[in-house]
């Protein structure tokens, strides 16, 4: 497929000779697993995507069932932690200047810039902007706490932002602040909403990957949210960096010569086997196949040495996925606990019911497979006893 698209879910596949089967976690379900699972085949996850699209691989016994992992941890074994970072001169790229950027304001726009069309997330990031709005002006554009126009038509248009069109880059990089909070919190889950306005030299105030300093280019490029008591001291220090040029500039100083000494970030760039965006490079759902390939061809020429050995040469351990391989913590409210949640708040019925369930059907899964199950429909029925079990125990 081309890059950046999805490999097709494959079936059930019986045959001797398929060695691996590659899923999509974005549509691996559970309940649609093919079995048995045959012992002579390895199951590959690729993941690249926000952990909130699947939850059942962000417990154990959903991602150990896979041999083999590409997702957005760097813990895994072939890592997509940097895929929304082209390379280092994406984020050497020029700044608009900061007189441009004061004149901005003075024709009435905010400091910060906030656009989201997807509201209702694991992240609760509305809940947070919401209350931050109160101590600061925010331009947000999209569907999410709407509350100003694009100046044209042609800027309204959707595609104008996933294309990074070039008028619409010039539009948002004059903003000083890009609220940057990805859709589900974990680690090493970073998308072009952290990346795009390091790129367009504007500060991200970014709520994600809570590993997010580990990748950055220095000491002093992004805003972290959670770095504040609450969202009015947040706002206090946005509007001291509005006032003061001097300070604000230090968060752009990466971009100079030299700026950039971060070499973990320099090395892991250097070192990773595919491109974004770069036709000299294999993108990394090819990469990810040819590693499962190798691989394979390696646990088939061990197998054959140990029955060739008679015993002798130990057969080849299985190799499987462990939980940091994925591992994204329980969603939290965007500000305030759980508590302080009315029992209708939708955020609350959504994504906890949701990231519990997925609990459950991976070790409904996990139990189908022990003991040799063949028949999908039999996956309601496991299920079912999970449930009950937890109604004892509880």
């Amino acid at each position: 497929p081309p890059p950046g698209t999805a490999p097709p879910q494959l079936a059930f596949c019986p045959h001797r000779r398929t060695k691996a089967l590659i899923f999509y976690g974005t549509d691996f379900r559970a309940y649609e697993a093919p079995l048995p699972r045959l012992s002579h085949q390895t199951w590959a996850l690729f993941h690249e995507e926000s952990p909130m699209n699947n939850y059942v691989l962000s417990h154990s016994p959903g991602i150990q069932l896979f041999n083999y992992t590409a997702t957005f941890r760097r813990e895994s074994d072939y890592p997509l932690t940097l895929q929304w970072l082209p390379g280092v001169s994406y984020l050497r790229g020029p700044a608009v200047p900061l007189a441009e950027k004061d004149a901005w304001r003075w024709r009435g726009y905010a400091p910060v810039l906030y656009m989201q069309s997807h509201c209702d997330v694991p992240s609760d990031r509305d809940r947070y902007v919401r209350e931050l709005m109160k101590y600061i002006q925010v331009d947000s554009y999209g569907k999410c706490l709407h509350n100003r126009e694009f100046p044209s038509e042609r800027l309204r248009d959707t595609s104008t932002a996933t294309t990074e069109d070039a008028e619409f880059m010039t539009f948002i990089a004059r903003y000083k602040f890009h609220l940057a909070l990805e859709n589900a919190i974990c680690d090493d889950y970073m998308t072009e909403k952290l990346w795009r306005p390091m790129h367009l030299g504007a500060v991200p105030v970014y709520r994600g990957s809570p590993a997010v300093r580990d990748w950055m280019p220095n000491n002093l490029s992004i805003i972290l949210i959670d770095d504040f008591d609450s969202p009015q001291e947040l706002a206090k220090y946005l509007d001291f960096l509005d006032k003061n040029g001097e300070e604000y500039m230090k968060y752009l100083e990466y971009k100079n010569l030299g700026g950039i000494k971060n070499q973990f970030l320099l090395e892991s760039l250097e070192r990773r086997e595919w491109g974004v965006n770069d036709m000299t490079l294999p993108n990394y759902l090819n990469g990810f196949e040819c590693f499962v390939c190798d691989r394979e061809n390696t646990r088939v020429k061990e197998e054959q040495e140990h029955k060739k050995s008679r015993g002798k040469i130990p057969a080849p351990r299985p190799r499987i996925a462990q939980y940091k391989h994925m591992g994204c913590p329980v969603p939290t409210p965007g500000f305030g606990s759980v508590e302080d949640l009315s029992g209708g708040d939708s955020w609350k019925e959504m994504w906890l019911q949701d990231y519990w369930q997925s609990l459950d059907q991976g070790e409904a899964l996990t139990a189908m497979i022990h003991r040799n199950e063949s028949h999908q429909g039999r996956f309601w029925d496991y299920m079912h006893e999970i449930f009950l079990k937890r109604t004892k125990q509880h």
